[in-house]
């Protein structure tokens, strides 16, 4: 009989089974992938470490998170400065000075809010939708260069019919600063996020191919407990509904060249193009192997946003009010289950950053282990 069954080999449940063990509990972990690590896992392709579920980038402002993580990996330097294709124009991301002197020409943060100023007052009154939004936040050039056709691919809507809340705020900064995240730490794991998480789950049983809601009774019957981090509607069947994500695919290439983009991730942001950028993965730890040798190859993948089904993978909440009034009625019936605990991104249909699903894991555990 085991203190706990934890199902899902993701941050949540690695950090909790790591947690559990070293409480001197027992713990078994499954999960019905054929590895580790959830969505930040990562394989080995020709010496680069492949983001195999979408790039995943290591950023937080909470010491007692990055400390924790730094106790199962070395994280490297790398710093996120995304690059806009626009039909051919490169621009820089987040939107900054070298992106408003590619724009218009300016030179001076002067300028630069000057022309924003100018273009933001084509929208009057409260904005009816992300498209009116986005134009009151930061003008029309922008917005037709580097937000619509982005954000149609993302949510396959026209931005005139989503709603302007998606868009609460857009970062503008009018200093030649391209980093993206506003984090005081930040880095990807040397060697990759599946090395960490092992890390995590070193001496910890581990069940892979493994389906939890196949066998449920039977896993239910070993263990004192269990902390689920799979789909909070799975677990009950569907019954009061379906919750919406979006989902994305990848288009993976291995090209016989040392260098395809000059960077981890270009974003494609005219609608025409179908993906909505390229991630080159050799450049989340500078282009090198582990022993800092150039690597000759590179992969690159493609990513495509599309409309989540079941069968496929679940990336984003759709966090509209449908949905959140359903994941209500699921969190009550979650309320009155007894030995189960509900955790992560799937558990809690939320969007959740990795800082944050190791700091809700960390939470649980002072909860659950003190």
């Amino acid at each position: 009989m085991y203190d706990y069954l934890v199902v899902g080999a993701g941050l949540y449940g690695a950090v909790f089974a790591h947690e559990a063990k070293k409480a001197g509990k027992s713990v078994l972990v499954i999960d019905k992938r054929p590895n580790i690590a959830g969505n930040v896992y990562t394989e080995e392709t020709e010496g680069i470490n492949v983001h195999k579920y979408g790039a995943h980038i290591f950023h937080t402002n909470n010491k007692e998170v990055w400390n924790y993580v730094n106790k199962f990996a070395e994280f490297n330097r790398f710093t996120n400065s995304p690059v806009a294709n626009y039909k051919g124009e490169l621009y820089s991301l987040p939107f900054n000075m070298y992106t408003f002197n590619k724009m218009w020409g300016v030179v001076t943060p002067e300028e630069a809010a000057e022309k924003i100023a100018e273009q933001r007052k084509e929208i009057t009154g409260e904005p009816k939708n992300l498209e009116e939004q986005a134009i009151s936040l930061v003008g029309r050039d922008i917005y037709e260069k580097l937000i619509k056709g982005y954000t149609e691919k993302q949510w396959g809507r026209d931005c005139k019919d989503l709603p302007s809340f998606i868009i609460k705020r857009l970062p503008v900064r009018l200093t030649f600063d391209n980093n993206y995240f506003n984090a005081l730490y930040q880095g990807i794991p040397v060697g990759g996020y599946t090395q960490m998480v092992a890390n995590m789950l070193e001496g910890i049983e581990v069940r892979l191919d493994t389906d939890y809601l196949k066998n449920k009774a039977e896993l239910d019957a070993i263990a004192e407990k269990v902390i689920y981090t799979g789909p909070i509607d799975a677990y009950f069947d569907f019954k009061l509904g379906t919750l919406e994500y979006r989902s994305v695919r990848f288009e993976n290439e291995l090209l016989d060249i040392p260098n395809f983009q000059g960077n981890a991730a270009v974003n494609y942001t005219d609608r025409e193009t179908p993906w909505t950028r390229i991630i080159e993965h050799k450049w989340f730890e500078f282009g090198k192997d582990k022993n800092g040798n150039d690597l000759p190859k590179t992969v690159i993948s493609r990513e495509f946003s599309s409309e989540w089904k079941p069968g496929d993978e679940p990336y984003y909440p759709v966090n509209d009010e449908k949905n959140g009034a359903l994941y209500a009625e699921y969190k009550k019936l979650a309320e009155t289950e007894q030995n189960i605990i509900f955790g992560g991104r799937l558990g809690e249909y939320k969007y959740y950053d990795m800082d944050a699903v190791i700091a809700s894991a960390l939470e649980l555990t002072k909860k659950e282990l003190q």
